[in-house]
């Protein structure tokens, strides 16, 4: 029980993904800002975003519905910490595992965007639920392409178990390069899911203010995008073990070192694409993601399924 707790609340649970998702957003903002040739914030500007957030009023519309607007933030905290506990992080086995794991984790790791849908929706703000009908829209775009690019390296692997693909990707070093075509697809998908650049439509601050939380402050305010930052943290951890599945079975602290870099690097990939890109209409991203990233995905599932059948095991 005690046991249990530590891993939830401390490590790798609450306190290891906040400290981690805030040291994350700092190198995401100084790198994104070094991009630009600007300095970019300190090293402690997210602790004080956060501090700042956490001493502030709430305010909740007088329209809104409370109990919806207040649980909201929770749920989307929650659900972007448990997946956490099903993903190999710097050993082959997780946590806890089990078959069908895979689903789960892509399961729990949808659940944030619906938790702002609902919770942009019930602050009866208008620019609340414009960027809450755009979060919807845009999941019905990315989500697919990321299911899809997740479960193919699964097919090869031929297992729905995180910790028994990674056991078979790192005793077959070599059959990682065939999921390249899904790597790229999962890091275009990420990009929608964290709604970045040039996915940010829902949070589209020259046009609808701040989207979804515009409504929101205070500790509500600051525990979504503490979510938001944890689902960074656990999205990019899914990513590394799937596509990136190296440095496991080592010292714990070696492990652990390699883990952290690998996060870093997809955490720079991503800052590096929306560095480079601008922000697309919702017609423009439900076109890239339908008629160009799925179809490439498909074809990911299927180059797994002719891997599958003609290389020896």
């Amino acid at each position: 029980m005690i046991a249990s707790l530590f891993y939830m609340l401390i490590f790798p649970g609450l306190l290891f993904l906040s400290v981690f998702g805030m040291l994350a957003e700092f190198f995401d903002r100084k790198l994104y800002a070094r991009l630009q040739n600007r300095i970019g914030p300190p090293w402690f500007q997210p602790l004080a975003d956060f501090i700042k957030l956490a001493s502030k009023e709430e305010i909740i519309p007088d329209e809104a519905n409370p109990r919806v607007f207040r649980f909201m933030p929770v749920l989307a905290l929650t659900s972007a910490v448990a997946p956490l506990f099903y993903i190999p992080l710097w050993s082959q086995s997780a946590l806890f595992y089990f078959t069908g794991d895979v689903i789960v984790v892509l399961y729990l790791l949808t659940i944030p965007t619906l938790a702002l849908f609902l919770g942009g929706w019930y602050s009866t703000s208008l620019f609340s639920k414009i960027g809450a009908i755009r979060a919807l829209t845009q999941l019905f775009a990315y989500e697919a392409p990321l299911f899809m690019a997740i479960l193919a390296p699964a097919i090869l692997a031929d297992t729905w178990c995180l910790s028994e693909m990674t056991a078979f990707y790192t005793s077959h070093p070599w059959y990682v390069l065939s999921n390249a075509l899904g790597f790229f697809i999962a890091i275009i998908s990420l990009l929608g899911k964290l709604e970045k650049v040039p996915f940010d439509i829902p949070e589209a601050e020259t046009e609808i203010v701040a989207g979804t939380l515009t409504e929101y402050s205070g500790k509500l305010l600051g525990l979504f995008k503490l979510a938001i930052n944890i689902e960074t943290i656990v999205a990019s951890s899914l990513l590394a073990a799937v596509f990136m599945p190296f440095g496991l079975g080592l010292s714990p602290e070696l492990g652990f070192f390699i883990y952290i870099v690998k996060v870093c690097f997809i955490v720079a990939v991503l800052s590096l694409a929306r560095t480079v890109m601008a922000r697309l209409r919702m017609d423009q991203m439900m076109t890239l993601c339908w008629k160009y990233i799925a179809p490439l995905a498909f074809a990911q599932i299927m180059v797994s399924l002719i891997l599958k059948g003609v290389l020896p095991r």
